[in-house]
C-alpha cells in the first residue's frame, strides 16, 4: 500500500449495518450515515481497551467528553463548531483507535485514509471538510484534557506522567465532565443524542 492506496484487486470497503457500502479509499458522503458512526464508535475502545472497568471507554464516550471540554473552553463557540469537535475522531468508526505511537509509526498512509474519511463525514452533515488550523487546534486541547482524565482515572497513569503527555488541565475539573466507562448501547445512544442536540442547534434562527 501506498499513500493509503492497496494495490490493485484488493477490495478497499466495508459494508455496514445500515447497508451502505463505503469505500474506505474514495468514501462518498452517500454512503455515510450517523447510524452506523455511532454504532462504531461505541465498540471502539480508547487505550486498546487497557482501562479500569467492566466496560471500555469507548471512543463516542470520549467524542462527547471532547466536544463538552471544547464548550467549557470556548463559551461563544458556533453550533458548527461543536458538530466538528464531536466529530473529529468519527473516521475511528472504520478504522478504529490507534494509539498515537503507532500512528507515528505507520505514518502517512493511515493519515490520507483518516483526512478522506473525514471529509466525506463533514460533507454528509453540511460542514467544511475539514477545520480550520484554527480550530482544530482548539479541539486538540479539548481532547488534550480528555486524554489526561482519562489516562489517569482509567488508564493507569500518574498525574505526573499524564501532565508530561497531555499537559495539566486549566479550567476544567474532573466533576465537570463524565469519565466513567458505559455499556455499547449506552454510549452509542449517547453519542447520538448529543449528535440531534447540536443539529437543533445548528438548525435554530
Amino acid at each position: 500500500m501506498t499513500d493509503g492506496k492497496p494495490a490493485q484487486g484488493i477490495r478497499a470497503w466495508q459494508r455496514m449495518l445500515s447497508g451502505r457500502r463505503l469505500d474506505l479509499l474514495d468514501p462518498s458522503p452517500m454512503d455515510v450515515e450517523l447510524s452506523d458512526i455511532a454504532h462504531g464508535l461505541a465498540r471502539v475502545a480508547r487505550w486498546n481497551g487497557q482501562t479500569h472497568g467492566e466496560h471500555a471507554f469507548s471512543v463516542a464516550q470520549h467524542s462527547v467528553v471532547v466536544e463538552q471540554v471544547f464548550r467549557l473552553q470556548n463559551p461563544d463557540c458556533t453550533a458548527q463548531a461543536c458538530q466538528m469537535a464531536l466529530l473529529h475522531d468519527a473516521p475511528e468508526y472504520v478504522i478504529g483507535d490507534m494509539i498515537s505511537p503507532f500512528k507515528a509509526v505507520v505514518g502517512g498512509g493511515y493519515k490520507a485514509v483518516e483526512q478522506r474519511l473525514e471529509a466525506a463525514i463533514h460533507l454528509r452533515f453540511s460542514l467544511p471538510a475539514h477545520p480550520t488550523a484554527g480550530l482544530k487546534a482548539l479541539i486538540k486541547k479539548a481532547d488534550a484534557v480528555s486524554a489526561y482524565f482519562e489516562a489517569t482515572r482509567l488508564a493507569g497513569f500518574s498525574e505526573a506522567e499524564a501532565r508530561k503527555f497531555f499537559g495539566q488541565p486549566r479550567g476544567v475539573t474532573e466533576d465537570m465532565i463524565t469519565i466513567r466507562p458505559m455499556n455499547t448501547a449506552e454510549a452509542q445512544a449517547l453519542f447520538c443524542a448529543r449528535f440531534a442536540e447540536i443539529e437543533a442547534w445548528r438548525g435554530s434562527p
